[in-house]
C-alpha cells in the first residue's frame, strides 16, 4: 500500500504535459509563467512541452495560430487577452483554455458568468463594474479638482465601449463628467 503512491508518481513522471500558449509577444510576464511552472516541478523539455505562438501585434493572426495550437493537441491552452481567448474558444470546445486576462468575458460570450464560467474557458478578468468607480475615486484623490475625465477608446473594440459605459455610470457619484473620445487607430491619437 505504501508503494502505490510512489508507483503512481513514477508513472506521472514519464508523462510529457503539453501547453499551448497564444499571446501577442514573448515579454517579461511570460518569464514569471515559466518560473511558476518550474517552481511546481514542470520543466520545459523534461516533463513539459510548451508550444508558443505569438501574433506579433497582429490580432488578425490569432485564429490561424489558435488552429495550429489545437492541432498539436495540448493538455491546456493559455491565452493572453480577449482576442487570443476568443480565437482559442472558436478553435476548440474540448481543450481547456485558461485566459491570463480578459475584459468582460461574461458579457462578450467567453464565459457564462464570472462565478460559473461554464464551457472550456476559465481564468482572470481585469475589469468589473465596481472597479470603474474605484478608478475614478483614486483619480479624484490624486486630482481633487478634476471635474472632467477624457477617456480614449476604440468603438470597434468589443470591450472598450463597455468600459466607457461603466465609467460614465460611475462618474456622477464621484463628481466627474466623462468625455469619451474615439480613437480607431494609432494615427488618431494626436488629434484625440
Amino acid at each position: 500500500l505504501l508503494a502505490a503512491p510512489l508507483a503512481a508518481a513514477a508513472q506521472q513522471a514519464g508523462k510529457i504535459h503539453r501547453i499551448g500558449v497564444l499571446g501577442n509577444e514573448n515579454n517579461p510576464p511570460w518569464d514569471g509563467f515559466r518560473r511558476g511552472l518550474r517552481d511546481l516541478g514542470y520543466v520545459d523539455g523534461r516533463n513539459l512541452s510548451i508550444e508558443w505562438r505569438w501574433s506579433e501585434g497582429k490580432p488578425d493572426r490569432f485564429p490561424g495560430l489558435a488552429t495550429e495550437v489545437v492541432a498539436l493537441k495540448p493538455d491546456v491552452i493559455v491565452a493572453s487577452g480577449t482576442q487570443a481567448t476568443r480565437a482559442a474558444k472558436r478553435a476548440t470546445s474540448t481543450i481547456p483554455i485558461v485566459m491570463t486576462t480578459s475584459s468582460y468575458p461574461d458579457k462578450i460570450g467567453l464565459a457564462d458568468s464570472l462565478s460559473r464560467p461554464g464551457g472550456n474557458v476559465t481564468g482572470l478578468s481585469n475589469v468589473g463594474p465596481e472597479l470603474s468607480g474605484k478608478k475614478l475615486e483614486l483619480l479624484k484623490e490624486i486630482a481633487p479638482k478634476a471635474s472632467r475625465v477624457a477617456v480614449l477608446f476604440n468603438p470597434a473594440s468589443e470591450v472598450e465601449p463597455l468600459a466607457v459605459r461603466e465609467l460614465s455610470a460611475a462618474a456622477p457619484a464621484v463628481g466627474v463628467e466623462i468625455q469619451s473620445v474615439e480613437v480607431r487607430s494609432p494615427d488618431d491619437f494626436s488629434a484625440a
